[in-house]
């Protein structure tokens, strides 16, 4: 058998075949014929501890230390200030503002839909696009 320097989980006794039970007869004589051919790695449980292990904790850095990314503003991601917004990064805002004027009268026509109530709705989408429709803050 070949050894592999540079594989680890091929080297681990506990790791090198895998046997398991409740097969039918004859498959686990070819079960461990494939694995001659390819040897299992470590169980995946393993490999996740050790992945765990090698991720970096939050504070586990120096606060002070140099930027990994000294060309990209620092505003990067907000939406504000220099360099890409959310939107331009993937980031799906949480909540889009609506008109709740609008809201209200479509809620309205699937209640009880009147050609007046479908006129009001009308010109409501035409005064917010022309951006001459606001809420009142409350």
């Amino acid at each position: 058998m070949a050894q592999y320097s540079n594989r680890t989980d091929l080297q681990n006794k506990a790791t090198s075949t895998a046997n398991f039970t409740g097969q039918t007869y004859g498959e686990a004589s070819a079960q461990e014929a494939s694995q001659q051919a390819v040897r299992p790695g470590s169980p995946p449980v393993q490999q996740q501890a050790q992945q765990a292990a090698r991720r970096v904790r939050p504070g586990a850095q120096p606060l002070g230390r140099r930027s990994e990314r000294p060309q990209e503003p620092i505003t990067a991601g907000a939406p504000f200030g220099a360099g890409p917004g959310p939107m331009q990064t993937g980031m799906r805002p949480r909540f889009i503002k609506t008109n709740r004027t609008i809201e209200q009268l479509e809620a309205l026509m699937t209640i009880a839909p009147r050609p007046g109530i479908e006129a009001l709705l009308q010109k409501a989408r035409i005064l917010e696009a022309q951006g001459r429709l606001r809420d009142k803050q409350q």
